[in-house]
């Protein structure tokens, strides 16, 4: 395995051993407000903590990209973006579909990442160039052709209605030409499904950085493709993202590409 990726997959699993820790102390977090349907724990916090504490010993020269604790040395060409806890709201109601994703970016280009679900114990893993794998076996998009037949996976704009009229138009359109639509509320994990064939495809708008960083190469390493809204790779930027297998995300793209206003392409 790739030295860096030993050490994420270190931080990842040592991040899903506290939330696992805290599963039946939900009614004793305190929680905290950061916006409309956005919200955090000591968990997100200490499982940061953890992620922060293993990488910044094996790298202590690397830059960090933090949902918590935000930016450090961001100079560095080596930028670690870390989300401890993807599907927070998940994990507060007991729902259990969330977790924990890193990735790695050096000079713009992501090279690594690992998304854990401690829930499952499922490890998604890629380097840029070898692959992705899921606990340790080669992973591949599903070779479905076209949205017939296919289950898509989405998120809904909750922390910017002021896109969700637009959102449903490209819901809308989607809906009759698929088997089903699912959104569960992580998207590091619908990207890591789209990886692992589970999903065919998925679209969200106005993601961080840190909810897709991890998945988006998972994706591509699985044989998959991803763009933003206007078939370009600004994803990490734009916060808008298409994802799916080589031969269904063309008509997925199609599709929902009719129905995004100006500001989202």
């Amino acid at each position: 395995m790739h030295p860096m990726l030993t050490i994420a997959t270190r931080a990842a699993r040592a991040a899903g051993d506290i939330i696992l820790r805290n599963i039946d102390k939900l009614d004793r977090l305190t929680i905290e407000v950061k916006a409309d349907n956005d919200f955090v724990t000591k968990v997100d916090r200490k499982a940061e903590e953890v992620i922060l504490n293993t990488l910044q010993q094996a790298y202590p020269t690397h830059g960090i990209i933090a949902e918590e604790s935000g930016t450090h040395n961001e100079d560095s060409e080596y930028q670690w973006i870390i989300d401890p806890l993807d599907g927070t709201t998940n994990f507060l109601h007991g729902f259990p579909q969330y977790a924990v994703s890193i990735g790695l970016q050096h000079k713009g280009r992501m090279e690594i990442a690992v998304i854990f679900d401690p829930i499952k114990n499922e490890l998604f893993t890629a380097a840029r160039g070898d692959g992705a794998q899921l606990n340790g076996r080669r992973i591949r998009v599903t070779p479905r052709k076209g949205l017939a037949n296919s289950l898509i996976g989405t998120g809904f704009p909750f922390k910017q209605p002021q896109y969700l009229d637009t959102y449903l138009a490209s819901f809308k359109a989607v809906h009759p030409k698929v088997a089903g639509i699912r959104r569960a509320g992580s998207a590091a994990l619908d990207l890591a499904y789209v990886a692992a064939g589970r999903l065919d495809g998925f679209w969200e708008i106005g993601l961080n950085s840190w909810d897709m960083a991890a998945g988006v190469l998972l994706v591509r390493e699985a044989g998959g493709i991803v763009t933003d809204f206007s078939g370009e790779g600004n994803y990490l930027e734009t916060g808008n993202v298409v994802a799916a297998a080589s031969k269904v995300y063309p008509e997925l793209y199609e599709t929902i590409k009719p129905h995004l206003i100006d500001e989202l392409k």
